[in-house]
């Protein structure tokens, strides 16, 4: 039988292609969907490749007499070229640069007053913002012709850019009436006898292209805005001669132009004038067909995606007025209440109790694979004013991270071993075991100094506080992404933490820094693996049962934070989604009664506002200021975030002077707004994916260096110890 398959081929399996995964391909296809808008936005807004040039007069050698002393429609078609004159008493009024949404219908509505029809040069910008106006023009007996799509003067540009214009303006046409026009009238054009040997070209090759150009006997100079009279007075011909009339329905406050256009359609047809349309003045026909088929739908599709990006522009310019002014708010918020916060606790008077707590207390330090930090962390608490029985819960470590603590053999040190279970369940084993009532929880990667946990331990004087947050501090700052989040650290969570502990609503106890009243858990159900956010769960937890959770500035906690932003990303990420995971788990506080209920209504709003809402409309900042760079106004864009950026320096300098930091890292703080803003805006997007799609992630383990050893040498900042 061996021989039977000696010699067959395995067949190949098939190579997978590497495949961009959710979390950077969504981010990516929003990101590129948002820029494509708003360059949408300002194509048809005329902010990009816009053209403001106009060419002074030059001389017209190359222009052919009979157009300079002829009529104001001009032929080019087939070769030929000859010019036309209005019959005498008709009047073809035109107007230009609209459809304008507040000129165009009054102007509209005049001429439906007095049954005369006219013809609209519209541009294409114009008409692909506001189609229906068009579609009104077609519908009320009215000629539409083109006035290039974002006027600009063409004789600075070549044929391909003529083309261009042309086309997107029949595009345009097409999309929002259903017709293609023959008719052109060049931007910043006038009389025959001003063609020129720039403009000639560019009407010669108009002309080519199967249009007729219309330009104007007699001028209204309505734009000069010189009083109703003098534009009735202006637009009138004389002798009852045919005239093509210069009018305007947009560029500006046209009050006066539709003012005068009453008054002069009733003088000039008392006088036996009729206002007609250019084809109908000439008696030929309709210089607007229909289109029909693909270009038809082109140009719907056309207009739908130009009325979607002006829509999700709105959106977006909405969303960063709220965006700026809840940042604002928060702000102001933090600063008020936190000032408020450290006058309150700093106060040479102030006292969380009677007597000051001196019982002693369990720490527990749930572990897993902390070889390089568990040593450093365990003999910060040996090290502590405060008399502790320390727990090392080792939760299935692989690195022999147990044994490293027992081979200490420090006095009060116990190491409870159990299978890999999770974060949750290993706290609770520790509870479980812990000796004393009051339980500092802290992470194995953290140093405390030596009075960190007395400090932390005070406020349990108040019988009321069921838990109390600490100061975590960034250990490992001496790099860039570790002094990023060392501002973050100070300004986002410390300053935060004050803010919300005036307000009575602190949403999470820090994993770093951490103290429970045994009492407290059980009432709750100790800690929960319901969410990847089980500090931010219990807190909630608490503060529903009626515990107060207060913050103690003084009990300082030196932490290793991920320094790299692969790790960086799997802790935010972490951190977003079990925030996320636990709002929706307490939900019903919205409408409970009690303790519950406030937090519901004051505590849940301003965590998913703050934490969840805020941060992922943020980035609009940044992108308006790449487009206002990009596009303009530059001065002004810059400006504003400047301004913004100012503000924020305010708070991260007061919040760095509230905790006695030094303000050097703040200079790293422009680059960290514009890129570590970022990342942290993708990471809450994927965590909104997760979330929307009913994902689930395991506790995640950071890969330690082992970079915290002890806690800084510094000053000390804190006042004496006052608790009775």
């Amino acid at each position: 039988m061996a021989s039977r398959f000696r010699g067959r081929r395995r067949t190949p399996s098939p190579v997978r292609r590497p495949r961009l995964p959710l979390r950077y391909l969504l981010p990516v296809l929003v990101l590129c969907a948002t820029l494509a808008m708003l360059m949408l936005r300002g194509y048809v807004h005329s902010e990009i490749l816009a053209d403001h040039r106009i060419r002074p007069e030059s001389a017209h050698h190359q222009v052919p007499a009979k157009i300079l002393d002829g009529g104001p429609v001009i032929d080019t078609r087939g070769g030929a070229v000859t010019s036309l004159r209005i019959p005498d008493h008709r009047i073809v009024l035109t107007f230009d640069d609209g459809p304008d949404p507040t000129w165009t219908p009054k102007v509209l509505d005049v001429l439906k007053k007095h049954h005369a029809h006219a013809v609209f040069f519209v541009t294409g910008t114009m008409t692909s913002r506001h189609p229906d106006l068009v579609r009104r023009m077609v519908a009320e007996g009215h000629e539409v012709g083109v006035h290039t799509f974002d006027h600009p003067d063409l004789s600075y540009h070549s044929t391909r850019r003529i083309d261009w214009e042309l086309s997107q303006s029949q595009l345009a046409l097409a999309g929002a009436a259903g017709i293609r026009s023959s008719l052109f009238r060049p931007p910043y054009s006038s009389f025959a006898d001003a063609m020129d040997d720039r403009s000639w070209p560019v009407t010669e090759y108009i002309g080519s292209r199967g249009y007729l150009t219309v330009v104007d006997d007699i001028d209204s100079e309505d734009w000069r805005k010189p009083g109703v009279a003098r534009i009735v007075r202006n637009a009138t011909p004389h002798g009852g001669k045919g005239a093509v009339v210069l009018m305007h329905d947009s560029g500006g406050d046209r009050h006066q132009t539709v003012q005068a256009l009453d008054r002069y359609l009733s003088r000039l047809q008392q006088q036996g004038y009729t206002f007609q349309t250019v084809t109908e003045a000439l008696k030929a026909p309709s210089a607007d067909t229909p289109v029909t088929g693909l270009d038809l739908w082109k140009g719907k599709v056309w207009i739908l995606l130009v009325r979607a990006a002006d829509n999700a522009t709105g959106a977006l310019v909405a969303g960063l007025a709220v965006t700026g002014v809840l940042v604002l708010a928060r702000f102001a918020l933090m600063l008020l209440l936190a000032g408020v916060h450290a006058r309150r606790t700093r106060r040479r008077d102030f006292r969380w109790g009677e007597e000051p707590v001196t019982e002693p207390v369990s720490v527990l330090v749930p572990a897993y694979n902390e070889a390089k930090c568990i040593e450093n962390t365990v003999r910060s608490l040996t090290r502590g004013e405060h008399p502790v029985e320390v727990l090392v819960v080792d939760d299935g470590s692989t690195d022999g991270t147990a044994g490293i603590v027992e081979a200490l053999d420090l006095p009060g040190v116990r190491v409870i071993r159990q299978a890999n279970a999770g974060k949750p369940a290993a706290l609770n084993r520790g509870i479980a075991h812990a000796r004393y009532d009051l339980i500092v929880m802290m992470d194995g990667d953290t140093v405390f100094e030596p009075s960190t946990v007395r400090e932390l331990v005070q406020p349990f004087a108040d019988p009321r506080v069921g838990a109390v947050a600490g100061n975590a501090k960034v250990g490992n700052k001496n790099r860039l992404i570790g002094a990023w989040q060392h501002i973050e650290y100070v300004m986002g969570f410390n300053l935060d933490r004050r803010m919300y502990d005036v307000l009575r609503c602190m949403p999470t106890i820090p994993g770093a820094v951490g103290a429970f009243r045994r009492a407290a858990l059980h009432r709750v159900g100790g800690m929960s693996d319901d969410t990847l956010a089980e500090d931010t769960d219990i807190t909630m937890a608490l503060h529903r049962d009626g515990w107060r959770v207060v913050y103690a500035e003084r009990a300082r906690a030196w932490t290793e934070a991920p320094e790299s932003v692969q790790q960086l990303w799997s802790q935010r990420y972490r951190w977003s989604y079990g925030t996320m995971q636990a709002i929706w788990k307490h939900r019903r506080a919205l409408f409970e009664r009690g303790p519950s209920g406030r937090f519901g209504r004051v505590g849940l709003p301003l965590v998913s506002l703050f934490m969840v809402v805020a941060p992922l409309l943020a980035p609009l900042i940044d992108l308006f200021l790449v487009y206002g760079l990009v596009f303009g106004p530059t001065a002004k864009t810059i400006g504003a975030w400047c301004g913004v950026l100012a503000v924020q320096a305010v708070c991260a300098a007061y919040a760095f002077a509230l905790d006695r930091e030094r303000l050097t890292p703040l200079l790293s703080l422009p680059l960290q707004q514009i890129l570590y803003r970022q990342l942290m805006y993708v990471v809450l997007l994927q965590s909104w994916i997760t979330a929307l799609t009913g994902g689930r992630l395991r506790w995640q383990k950071l890969r330690r260096m082992g970079g915290v050893a002890a806690p800084p040498v510094e000053r000390d900042l804190s006042s004496p110890l006052r608790t009775g």
